[in-house]
């Protein structure tokens, strides 16, 4: 069971943005359109066994060409943000050089579209494609490459800058850094182990790069960055166990979140033979850590962590979970491992269900860093096998994915509770979050086999059919919006006449009346989408 939408919605706090989120590689398809360049991801994507049955993202969901019916239905579901990527190639084909006009284009007629449906744009400025001729010039390993990517900042701005609400600089460079760098798991497919060390200050250099470009265009938008963050758990009592969490910790989530929040790397990292492998100028750390307007969390599960190689292989159920990509090579040569949360529900990608770690990850940041900036979580999500149910009589399908429903719905109460007066985090001060995703899609090295959507994709006819999930998230919306909508006549409107004084109406009274509010009362006991 989890709590009802009613109750859940009466946790958000005024002007908590409700949304959800996408990544421009994983649904846009058209990589050969309009001027498009490749990016890395393109040429990766292309080698034999780089992606699960081979499953290609040249199509993908093709948003490209279906934007405006995303967007309508994105109006459906009636979201308060969308966050979304720019395509780095298919702005800027090469990483280098003028614009590209029609890549320019597509994304006018997104924005414009989502504004003229009252839906605020937060948008991603890199999400991983990097342009292919910079892979080739080393990546990320490259420090040129941050300087491209400030150059690259420097157009979206000039081009979007009035229509932005949020700018996110850049997206889980602890990511990129492991799958990518590290354990070839990702593009650019390199196996450096602690030779990818460098690619953590570039891409934290564009983030700073990145933000001065927006600065200098003045964009109105609030501009901020996001990381994954998990929290790490030692698997026993074993001090070596604690140590080994403890180190897993600075390198999955404070070696990047350090340097943007306080201006410097972690004392231990910073101590490491390896780390001083590569040597940056003083101002670096003043061009990461500028203030930011708001800090992103992707937040998915916790990792539980244990000394000794182990068998060399994350646990079987987590094959490409975030945080076990340390012994993901399968060398059995790691001082520590990922342990596996046995008494955990998993989602189909392996990940434990475990929904109160996301108020550990909150608190966790909370006591790290006093000056933080206001949270968003910027992902939450689950994937699970969904199940298509027809109804023969009508000819309409019904995908009851509840296990994503309570997922989503689980998170989303405890983070709103733990930031909450009284709450373990409640000098957070959180401002929203976003659905990972609002459409199954591409989904990295694991194809099409992972579903996260809220709207199931037919790879095949490439229709979109809501899931149970997409109506509740509908419905949470609507009963927050019905309530906000009670405690504004609640603060402005006096009705002696019905109330035989002055006394202010109280929201159980407005309910009642549906007509006070130019809406009908809910009925609690409608079925799950009802209406939609």
């Amino acid at each position: 069971m989890h709590i009802t939408a009613k109750d859940l919605a009466a946790l958000i706090p005024p002007g908590f943005t409700l949304g959800v989120a996408t990544a421009a590689f994983q649904i846009e398809g058209a990589l050969d359109e309009d001027g498009r360049g490749p990016s890395g991801w393109d040429r990766f994507a292309a080698r034999p066994g780089a992606i699960v049955e081979d499953q290609s993202p040249v199509v993908a969901t093709d948003h490209y060409h279906r934007m405006p019916q995303d967007v309508a239905l994105l109006k459906q579901l009636g979201v308060d943000s969308y966050r979304f990527s720019f395509s780095w190639p298919r702005i800027q084909p090469g990483g280098t050089g003028p614009a590209n006009r029609a890549g320019l284009a597509f994304y006018d007629r997104l924005l414009d579209e989502l504004l003229a449906n009252g839906i605020s744009p937060m948008a991603t400025i890199y999400h991983w494609d990097t342009p292919l001729e910079l892979d080739e010039a080393g990546g990320w390993m490259n420090r040129d490459t941050a300087y491209r990517l400030g150059e690259y900042a420097a157009i979206v701005a000039e081009s979007f800058g009035d229509r932005v609400a949020r700018w996110v600089t850049i997206n889980e460079p602890a990511t990129v850094s492991a799958n990518g760098y590290a354990f070839g798991l990702h593009s650019p497919g390199k196996e450096l182990a602690l030779g990818a060390f460098p690619t953590v200050h570039h891409q934290l250099l564009g983030h700073g790069l990145a933000v001065q470009a927006l600065r200098a265009a003045k964009v109105p938008g609030e501009i901020g960055m996001t990381n994954v963050y998990s929290p790490m758990v030692p698997n026993s009592i074993n001090p070596l166990d604690k140590i080994s969490a403890g180190v897993m910790d600075l390198g999955q989530n404070r070696l990047y979140a350090d340097p943007v929040l306080t201006g410097k790397y972690p004392d231990l990292i910073r101590a490491a033979k390896f780390f001083s492998s590569f040597e940056h100028p003083d101002e670096d750390m003043e061009i990461i850590s500028q203030p930011l307007d708001f800090y992103g969390l992707n937040y998915y599960m916790p990792t539980k962590v244990a000394a000794g190689p182990g068998s060399g292989t994350v646990p079987s159920s987590m094959a490409e979970a975030m945080g076990s990509d340390l012994n993901a090579t399968g060398s059995g040569a790691t001082p520590f491992h990922v342990e596996a949360w046995p008494e955990a529900d998993i989602t189909a990608y392996g990940w434990p269900v475990k929904p109160e770690y996301m108020a550990v990850a909150l608190k966790e940041m909370a006591d790290r860093y006093p000056n933080l900036p206001p949270v968003i979580i910027t992902e939450g999500g689950a994937s699970f096998e969904d199940i298509i149910v027809r109804d023969k009589s009508t000819n309409t399908r019904f995908i009851p994915d509840e296990r994503r429903l309570k997922y989503i719905s689980d998170h989303l109460e405890t983070a709103l509770r733990a930031t909450a007066p009284g709450g373990v985090a409640e000098s957070v001060d959180l401002r929203g979050y976003y659905v990972w995703s609002f459409l199954d899609n591409f989904e990295w090295s694991a194809g099409y086999k992972q579903p996260f959507g809220l709207l199931h994709v037919d790879f095949e006819t490439l229709d979109r059919t809501p899931k149970a999930s997409y109506f509740w998230y509908q419905e949470l919306i609507e009963e927050r919006d019905l309530a906000a909508a009670a405690d504004a006549t609640i603060a402005q409107a006096v009705v002696p006449d019905l109330l035989g004084s002055e006394d202010v109406l109280d929201r159980e009274d407005l309910l009642d009346n549906g007509e006070l509010l130019g809406n009908e009362a809910p009925d609690d006991g409608a079925p799950l989408g009802a209406g939609a």
